[in-house]
C-alpha cells in the first residue's frame, strides 16, 4: 500500500466522518462570527478596530475549533475501539496520527479565515503580510490540534477532554497577547506567557496585519514550530504507553 494513499483515505475518512457534517461545518462558521462581533462591538472604536482585533480572533477561532474537535474525535474512536483496527493499518505509527491529526489542522485553517474573510469588507487589508500570517495560521493550527491530540490520550471520556480542554484554553486567551499585549501582564505572569505556544501565534499574527509585535517573525514561527513537534512526540509517546503497551 502507498503511503500516500493510506493517509488520505484516513484524512477523508475523518473529513466526511467528522469535519464535514452539517452541524460542524455550521458551527465552524457561527463560533468565529460570533467572536468577531462580541469584540468588534465591545471595542466600541469603530472601524479602526478590527485590525488590532482580528489576530486575536483568529487565533482564539483556532483555538477552540482544533482543541474540541480533536480531543471529541479521538476519544470517541478509542472507546468505540475503532482506532485500535487503524492500528492494523501497515503505514508508520507516525503517519498514522498524522492522518488523524491533519483534518483538525484544516477545520482550524478554515476558521481562520472567516472572520479574515469578514474583515476583508470592513477594513484595508492590503498591508498585512500574507507571508507570515497563512504559516502563522498553519503552525497555530498545528500546535493547538497536537494539544487536542494529548489533551484526548489523557483522559477516557468525552466529557471530561472537554473539561480539560479549557484548563488550557481559558488562560491562553488571556495570557498570550492575544487582546492585549504581554508586556502589561504582572511580572509573575510574563514566564508563564512564554511557556504558552500561543504566545508565539498571536504575536507573529499581530506583527503581520498591524506591525505590533515584539520578536522576530523568525523566533515566533521557530518556536511555534518547537511547540508542534515536542507536543506531537508527547503525545505519541502517551498514547504508546496508555493505549497500545
Amino acid at each position: 500500500m502507498k503511503l500516500w494513499i493510506a493517509f488520505w483515505n484516513i484524512l477523508a475518512k475523518d473529513m466526511r466522518t467528522y469535519y464535514l457534517k452539517p452541524p460542524n461545518v455550521s458551527w465552524g462558521l457561527i463560533f468565529p462570527l460570533a467572536w468577531t462581533g462580541m469584540f468588534f462591538i465591545r471595542s466600541g472604536s469603530g472601524l479602526d478596530s478590527i485590525t488590532a482585533l482580528l489576530p486575536g480572533v483568529v487565533a482564539v477561532a483556532i483555538l477552540f475549533g482544533t482543541t474540541s474537535m480533536l480531543s471529541v474525535t479521538v476519544t470517541f474512536e478509542k472507546k468505540n475501539r475503532s482506532f485500535e483496527r487503524l492500528l492494523l493499518a501497515p503505514i508508520p505509527f507516525e503517519l498514522l496520527m498524522l492522518a488523524k491529526t491533519g483534518g483538525a489542522i484544516l477545520f482550524g485553517m478554515a476558521n481562520a479565515f472567516v472572520p479574515v474573510v469578514m474583515a476583508a469588507f470592513l477594513a484595508d487589508l492590503s498591508t498585512v503580510s500574507w507571508g507570515v500570517f497563512v504559516p502563522g495560521v498553519f503552525l497555530i493550527a498545528a500546535a493547538s490540534t497536537f494539544l487536542g491530540l494529548f489533551i484526548a490520550v489523557s483522559v477516557s471520556e468525552v466529557f471530561e477532554a472537554q473539561t480539560f480542554s479549557n484548563f488550557f484554553r481559558f488562560p491562553m486567551i488571556f495570557l498570550c497577547g492575544l487582546f492585549f499585549p504581554v508586556e502589561n501582564l504582572p511580572v509573575f505572569l510574563k514566564p508563564l506567557s512564554y511557556a504558552l505556544p500561543l504566545t508565539y501565534g498571536a504575536d507573529a499574527l499581530h506583527g503581520a496585519v498591524d506591525g505590533s509585535h515584539c520578536m522576530p517573525f523568525a523566533l515566533d514561527l521557530s518556536l511555534l514550530g518547537a511547540f508542534c513537534i515536542g507536543l506531537f512526540a508527547v503525545s505519541l509517546w502517551n498514547i504508546k504507553r496508555k493505549w497500545i503497551a
